[in-house]
């Protein structure tokens, strides 16, 4: 037997979005990003936070706005990946700006993070520093801009780490930073939630075209009552009849 529709949908459960779960990710990854590598009192690195922000809180909102409002669900989440588009231009501009590297869609590094499956910033940061590692020790040994030869000496500070025994954060040129690998890698985050966006939008879209909003919900709530309240009398009334008429019966045969 099919459940019975309630006027207030289920709504909620964002933290179980794959949509979510990655925004956070891409948020948590850009405030050790810009803390590391953009200047803390420059307009940017206020913009990317809240870019990152915003996608997220966006994604939370719309979710809990759709027990009353598929519209608004479908609105705030669109805005979401608004957001993280704009993050994702932000960092397009700072490889740029810097002569670094823009990974291409068959690079295989793009594909080896996303195998890795993180689900935290440190897990992303451990990547981008084993990335680091293996190509200093290996293939192309560039750091930063110089695409110079790194030093041997391994590095120890973590590519989004805000955490260093120095008073100050390392020059973005030095040996133990690699801007390159650290925003490729939260570009790679990031296109995989705008595709798990756009799906979800599509998706959102779909199903109000089909099955409307609130007010059509309540219509049909309101269309079932009434037709649950007409066939009542009539029961009622045909139990009625029903004991009438066999009421004379019984009285005869005695």
């Amino acid at each position: 037997m099919p459940e019975k529709e309630t006027l207030i949908a289920k709504h909620g459960g964002y933290r179980k979005l794959k949509s979510f779960q990655v925004a956070q990710l891409v948020y948590d990854a850009t405030v050790r990003f810009c803390d590391r590598y953009i200047e803390k009192r420059s307009r940017t690195h206020d913009q990317m936070v809240q870019a990152a922000r915003s996608g997220v809180q966006n994604i939370a909102e719309g979710s809990q706005a759709s027990g009353t409002s598929k519209k608004t669900e479908l609105k705030l989440t669109n805005v979401a990946r608004a957001s993280i588009e704009e993050l994702r231009l932000d960092y397009e501009d700072f490889l740029r700006q810097r002569s670094l590297p823009l990974w291409k869609r068959e690079d295989p590094r793009r594909q080896a993070l996303i195998n890795r499956r993180c689900s935290t910033a440190d897990e992303v940061a451990q990547w981008c520093r084993e990335m680091h590692e293996r190509e200093r020790g290996g293939q192309s040994g560039r750091c930063g801009l110089s695409g110079q030869p790194a030093p041997s000496t391994p590095s120890t500070v973590s590519a989004l780490s805000t955490k260093s025994t120095e008073p100050t954060p390392p020059h973005p040129l030095s040996p133990s930073s690699y801007p390159e690998i650290a925003a490729n890698a939260i570009l790679v985050l990031i296109a995989v939630a705008c595709s798990l966006l756009d799906r979800q939008i599509a998706f959102l879209a779909e199903s109000f075209k089909n099955e409307g909003g609130f007010t059509e919900r309540l219509y049909r709530i309101r269309s079932e009552n009434r037709r649950s309240s007409s066939l009542e009398p009539s029961t009622s009334s045909t139990k009625s009849r029903s004991s009438t008429n066999t009421k004379p019966a019984t009285q005869g045969n005695s």
